[in-house]
C-alpha cells in the first residue's frame, strides 16, 4: 500500500485581461468620483416642510444664527427654539451654562423678538447628544400650550442628514420634521476634499450617519 500526500495542486484561475483591468479600474474610479461629488450634498440635506416651529441647534456659529433669523422671517413660524448641551469648556466662567441659552442670548443681541424665542437646554450626557436634544424637545412639545404642526431643524452642513434622521425618529409620530442645512464657511463645500477641515468633517459625519442608521432611536 502506497501513501501519497499532495501538498500543492494545480488549478485553473481566470484573471482579467489588460482591457478587463482597464474596465475594472475605470469603474472603481468612476464610483469614487461620483461618491466624492455627491456625498456632501447628500449629508448637507435641505428638505424644509410647512412648519410653525424653527429649531436651531445651539452649537452653530454666529453666521448661521444670522441665517436662521432670515429663515424665520421668510417662513410662517410662531416660535424659534434653541437646543444644546452644557458648555464643554469655560462652563465655570461663562454667564450662560449651555449652548441653548448662549445661542438664545445671541439671537436677542441680534434683535430677535424675545416673545418668539424659547431655549430648551439638553441635560448633560456623555454620548448621543443629538438624540438627547431631540427627546428634550419632544418633552417640551408634549407640555407646550402651542399646537406644533411641524418643525424645521436648522443646522450646519453635513450634520444635517444625521440630525434630521434622529429628530424625525424622536418626534415621530407626534410632529413631522424638515431640515435646513447652512453651508459651512470653514471650507469650500463644493470642493471639500481640498482642505483638511472638509475631509475631517465629511469622513466623521459619514461614520456618524452610518452609526445613526444602525441604531433605533425610538424609546
Amino acid at each position: 500500500m502506497k501513501l501519497k500526500v499532495h501538498l500543492i495542486q494545480r488549478r485553473q484561475v481566470w484573471l482579467p485581461t489588460i482591457p478587463g483591468w482597464g474596465v475594472i479600474l475605470g469603474s472603481l474610479w468612476l464610483a469614487l468620483t461620483l461618491t466624492i461629488a455627491n456625498i456632501h450634498p447628500f449629508l448637507a440635506v435641505t428638505a424644509p416642510i410647512s412648519a410653525n416651529i424653527l429649531v436651531v441647534e445651539g452649537w452653530l456659529p454666529d453666521y448661521a444664527i444670522k441665517e436662521a433669523i432670515a429663515e424665520y422671517e421668510r417662513g410662517t413660524y410662531e416660535k424659534l427654539i434653541t437646543t444644546g448641551t452644557p458648555l464643554s469648556r469655560g462652563y465655570y466662567l461663562a454667564e450662560y451654562k449651555n449652548f441653548a441659552e448662549l445661542t438664545a442670548a445671541t439671537f436677542l443681541a441680534l434683535g430677535f423678538d424675545p416673545n418668539q424665542l424659547v431655549a430648551v437646554p439638553t441635560p448633560k450626557v456623555e454620548k448621543d447628544r443629538t438624540y438627547t436634544s431631540a427627546v428634550t424637545l419632544r418633552q417640551w412639545v408634549s407640555t407646550s400650550e402651542l399646537r406644533v404642526t411641524g418643525v424645521n431643524l436648522f443646522t450646519l452642513g453635513t450634520h444635517a442628514r444625521r440630525s434630521w434622521l434622529v429628530f424625525r425618529q424622536a418626534l415621530a409620530p407626534l410632529v413631522p420634521v424638515g431640515a435646513i442645512a447652512v453651508e459651512p464657511r470653514a471650507y469650500d463645500a463644493k470642493h471639500w476634499w481640498r482642505s483638511s477641515e472638509g475631509v475631517r468633517t465629511v469622513i466623521s459625519e459619514v461614520i456618524a450617519y452610518l452609526y445613526a442608521r444602525l441604531v433605533s432611536w425610538k424609546s
